[in-house]
């Protein structure tokens, strides 16, 4: 009976989408014709891993275009579907809800059949969603859209950062790895823009696109090298390794140190809850739950989804248009983030990102407290001040938090508990996420200024908590990470 279980098992743990022969036939043709300098060599492999991350990087965009979706369209869907602003609100956050049941999910189904499967089955349910979205007549069908998003868009945060620190080189992996939060905020930026000029129903048409060109673009790319290697696919595994890191690479060095990585965890071992006690699983799955719920108790995504009201409030009459400008900044400075990860170290980038954080939030509360005591008069001047201070929380952000925690989060997991561990910490973010956001109206109506002074107490935790406990992961393999914590 074990040994039917077993097969069984096997064959359940199978890629969706096979790495394919014409890898095998490319890799004979270019040993067989082609001698190349190491600098040619290099090229290729960066080719081969940045068409990889420039293909998967199409979820994020999705992720964060679902993200921004609401923002530009609140008031448009409102009048032409006759809800009210309770009934906008319950839609703006089912999509964390769907997110949630997409984190518990994912972990087991990036394990069972790899992590471009599970980036296809992520896709279907965002295409469903936003269908359903652009041809609601009413709440309902504007609700069940947005759960179906929800659920791909968890399923996306978990897999894709963990797809790509799977794949890339231990010199390039921060890089690469902050091109998911980089496709995030191109993604939210993207929403905003259009929702300038496109009626809801549209924007919501052109939502399916990222996924619907994902889909055939996860049939020229590799599987995850070290999830084939889990499995027992060596063959698949050695030929994925050798497609990433270029034909005519040595790649036996790399190939013998994911082999004793997995080695202690084969495919058939199961990890249960209470042997997560252990210090080696109980202290990276705390650094990572704990960087990517302390991301959002900073409050960025209160400040992103209410923008345009905090800065109505604040005097600023283009609101929208200064929503915009913040998604415009997010996406350079992202973009900057992702040429120093590898230079500067995650742990530098995460304590500058927070500090920024903190004393921009102080900034932004400090305005709003001066503007109910100050008179009419100050009420530009003190608008300004709480521009600039919600300028530099966005940078400060982009700088390190946005990108980071998800970037060391899908370094220090160990490979045996990466789909349940990472389910856990997805979960976490997803859930803090929902109750910010929920929560952030409210403290807004309460008091604006007291609300950014508990961000701004989160992000100075943020400060401390990664001087404590945080580690460096640049310049290390995921095996040399991994087994520090033994």
């Amino acid at each position: 009976m074990s040994s039917d279980a077993a097969t069984v098992e096997d064959g359940l743990r199978k890629p969706l989408l096979h790495t394919g022969s014409w890898y095998r036939m490319a890799g004979m043709g270019s040993r067989q014709s082609s001698i190349m300098g190491s600098s040619a060599q290099i090229i290729r492999e960066s080719i081969s891993i940045f068409l990889c991350v420039f293909i998967v990087a199409l979820g994020p965009i999705q992720f964060g275009f679902t993200c921004g979706y609401s923002n530009p369209t609140q008031s448009e869907i409102i009048n032409d579907l006759g809800l009210t602003i309770s009934e906008f609100s319950i839609f703006g956050s089912l999509a964390n809800v769907g997110a949630m049941v997409g984190a518990v999910a994912s972990g087991q189904i990036a394990e069972y059949i790899g992590r471009k499967g599970s980036l296809m089955i992520a896709s279907i349910p965002n295409i469903i969603g936003w269908l359903a979205i652009s041809f609601a007549k009413d709440s309902s069908f504007l609700y069940m859209g947005r759960l179906l998003e929800g659920f791909g868009v968890g399923i996306i945060s978990y897999t894709v950062p963990v797809y790509i620190a799977e794949i890339a080189p231990q010199n390039l992996r921060g890089s690469l790895g902050s091109v998911n939060q980089l496709s995030v905020t191109i993604g939210i930026m993207l929403a905003y823009l259009l929702g300038l000029f496109l009626p809801w129903r549209v924007l919501a048409v052109l939502g399916i696109l990222p996924c619907t060109v994902l889909i055939p673009g996860l049939f020229f790319i590799p599987e995850s090298p070290r999830w084939l290697a889990k499995m027992g696919l060596n063959e698949d595994f050695e030929t994925s390794l050798q497609v990433l890191r270029g034909f005519d690479t040595d790649i036996s060095i790399e190939v013998n140190e994911i082999k004793r990585s997995v080695a202690s965890s084969t495919k058939r071992t199961a990890i249960r809850f209470s042997e997560l006690k252990r210090r080696r699983y109980l202290y990276p799955l705390m650094v990572g739950i704990g960087l990517l719920v302390l991301q959002q108790l900073s409050g960025i995504n209160g400040v992103l989804f209410y923008s345009s009201n905090i800065f109505k409030s604040a005097g600023i009459a283009s609101s929208k248009a200064a929503t915009f400008g913040l998604g415009a900044i997010q996406v350079i400075v992202t973009g900057i983030t992702t040429t120093l990860v590898d230079r500067m170290g995650r742990r530098v980038l995460l304590i500058v990102s927070s500090s920024l954080m903190s004393a921009s939030s102080l900034l932004v509360a400090i305005a709003f407290y001066l503007g109910d005591i100050l008179s009419e008069h100050t009420r530009f001047a003190l608008g300004i001040l709480s521009l600039i201070g919600l300028v530099v929380l966005v940078i400060g952000f982009s700088i390190g938090l946005g990108a980071i925690p998800w970037v060391i989060m899908s370094e220090i997991l160990p490979v045996n508990i990466k789909s349940l561990a990472g389910s856990v910490a997805t979960l976490a973010n997803w859930l803090t996420a929902w109750v910010v956001t929920m929560t952030a109206n409210l403290l807004f109506t309460w008091s604006k200024g007291g609300t950014f002074l508990i961000y701004s107490i989160a992000s100075i935790f943020t400060v401390a908590f990664v001087k404590l406990w945080v580690p460096e992961t640049k310049g290390r393999t995921l095996e040399e990470i991994q087994y520090s914590f033994r």
